[in-house]
């Protein structure tokens, strides 16, 4: 797993060994930036990386110009590779890894808004459904970000006054979701 673009484009990423964490292959990646780069500045961008396993998609925002990224995981695994990848690029001042339960972290650790949010969440995780209205209608974030959730294909999100209808993209197996306030 590598750095796609951006100050630190070709690095590589240290991974959990186990199948516990699925991190954002390439061409997934790939495509979340590149539609991202019509719709959201990253410059100086703060930015919200829940169920973050190695932190593929926050370093790459970051090699991107975000300033500051909070990761989150509660696997001790995910964590220790999260550590590792700020150290080796040299990014721990941009990086707040917290050791949380994405839910948890979302009801009471959550104090400010993000201009992006990734989620990535396993895909047999039951809250997937609500997972949008849960960032949205508790402020997290901000009112021209975006909030982007990697599942699986079969996860339906109800519609709801939180949110626009999401703008979605397929990659075999996987979906991307799109999220934004609506107005």
């Amino acid at each position: 797993m590598r750095i796609i673009t951006g100050i630190y484009k070709g690095r590589s990423l240290s991974t959990v060994k186990d199948n516990s964490v699925r991190p954002a292959t390439d061409r997934v990646k790939g495509s979340i930036f590149n539609m991202l780069q019509n719709r959201l500045d990253l410059h100086g961008a703060l930015v919200l990386d829940l169920f973050a396993g190695s932190g593929s998609l926050g370093f790459e925002a970051l090699s991107r110009g975000a300033e500051r990224v909070t990761f989150v995981d509660d696997q001790k695994a995910a964590l220790d590779s999260l550590e590792s990848n700020a150290e080796s690029l040299g990014c721990t001042d941009q990086c707040e890894i917290i050791e949380d339960d994405a839910m948890t972290f979302l009801r009471r650790g959550a104090t400010r808004q993000y201009d992006l949010i990734f989620a990535d969440p396993p895909y047999v995780w039951e809250g997937i459904s609500t997972l949008p209205t849960e960032i949205i209608t508790r402020g997290l974030l901000q009112k021209s970000g975006l909030l982007i959730i990697e599942h699986a294909k079969q996860a339906v999100f109800a519609p709801s006054g939180a949110y626009a209808p999401p703008l979605c993209r397929e990659f075999g197996n996987t979906r991307v979701s799109f999220f934004t306030q609506p107005g």
